[in-house]
């Protein structure tokens, strides 16, 4: 070996050669360093370029579609089908003692035989999807704090990760249940740039399949709607139908909003909620905003979960509607149960 790359290049092919190494290890660190948001998706080809700079929030890059997802379904286990759900009163109040007789489960308007039912507190993997467009910028504090304030409420073995998002989204704070290093990390961000909403939902979705718990939640605390994303609405509609995901929203909207997006904003977020069984909070006070964020965590801590065997068994990869009714006792007002819209059966 030292004959042939010693002996045999000469003074000035080694030389020649420590150059080429040289370079090579200095590109290497080029593309070491390279700012993963600087990267370009677009999901329909072919990509187009974009002008204006990256955004300031540093992270993990979300962008790139996936050429296929598996598709997700409502929790089922040896074909029992696990429903979370909460009640509310007519004043919005959480209800919780509801026994199981209270309850009648219908899959495509049939009834069917409940099998299991629990109200015990398991842990949650929580995606908070934080809003840090220009427009958040006199909200941003407060809204950071309800944050904090949504955590510490929260079930102590619940994980979290957090996407922030302005003009691109990205995972500023990757898996932990350690809220003081959540803390931290959301005081060095600052809100810039535009909203890219449905991007960064769909970026949560896709980072909840590795959660470590059954039971995943997303949390999207934003003040408007998208005018930045590269997914559409009915990307995103979809990928929420196919997940077994709750969301909750806290909307932070201003009731003189100027732009369309501004105002399909809550249109949006609140379909989002509906489809999985969460609800969408909108602040008229941002001084409201830390009992809000604790009220979401109480409703995390207090649902009941229903299990039943579906009385068609086919895995036939269809989308199955349910339906959850409940027959308040004796001397209770109207009581609302929120639960996802339906789910797809299996396809094998």
């Amino acid at each position: 070996m030292r004959d042939r790359l010693g002996w045999g290049l000469g003074r000035s092919g080694i030389v020649g050669l420590w150059l080429a190494v040289g370079l090579c290890l200095f590109a290497g660190g080029a593309v070491a360093q390279e700012n993963p948001l600087d990267k370009v998706h677009t999901p329909q080809a072919p990509p187009q370029p974009l002008v204006e700079k990256p955004p300031v929030i540093e992270g993990k890059d979300v962008t790139e579609k996936a050429a296929s997802r598996p598709r997700s379904t409502i929790r089922v286990e040896a074909n029992l089908v696990l429903v979370p759900l909460t009640v509310t009163d007519v004043q919005n109040r959480l209800v919780t003692g509801l026994d199981r007789d209270s309850f009648f489960v219908y899959e495509n308007n049939l009834p069917q035989t409940i099998r299991s039912f629990s109200t015990d507190d398991a842990p949650v993997t929580i995606g908070v999807i934080f809003d840090l467009s220009g427009s958040m910028t006199s909200k941003f504090a407060r809204a950071r704090k309800a944050l904090s304030e949504f955590m510490r409420t929260s079930n102590p073995q619940d994980e979290f990760f957090v996407v922030a998002f302005n003009d691109r989204p990205a995972v500023v704070v990757d898996y932990t249940n350690n809220i003081d290093d959540v803390d931290a990390r959301m005081m060095m961000l600052k809100p810039s740039n535009r909203t890219a909403l449905i991007d960064a939902v769909y970026l949560g979705l896709d980072k909840l399949k590795e959660a470590k718990y059954e039971r995943k939640a997303l949390l999207v605390i934003s003040d408007g709607g998208d005018n930045r994303s590269r997914y559409t609405e009915n990307e995103l509609r979809r990928a929420v139908r196919e997940s077994d995901v709750q969301i909750y929203s806290i909307g932070i909207f201003d009731i003189y909003a100027a732009t369309p997006e501004e105002q399909t904003g809550p249109l949006l977020l609140n379909d989002m909620c509906e489809m999985t069984g969460g609800r969408l909070f909108r602040v008229s006070d941002v001084g409201e905003l830390g009992d809000i964020a604790a009220r979401i965590s109480q409703e995390l801590r207090n649902e009941y979960v229903i299990g039943y065997r579906p009385s068609d068994l086919r895995h036939d990869g269809n989308w199955r509607k349910l339906k959850v009714k409940l027959q308040a006792p004796p001397g209770l007002p109207s009581l609302f149960v929120h639960h996802r819209q339906g789910y797809y059966a299996p396809s094998q």
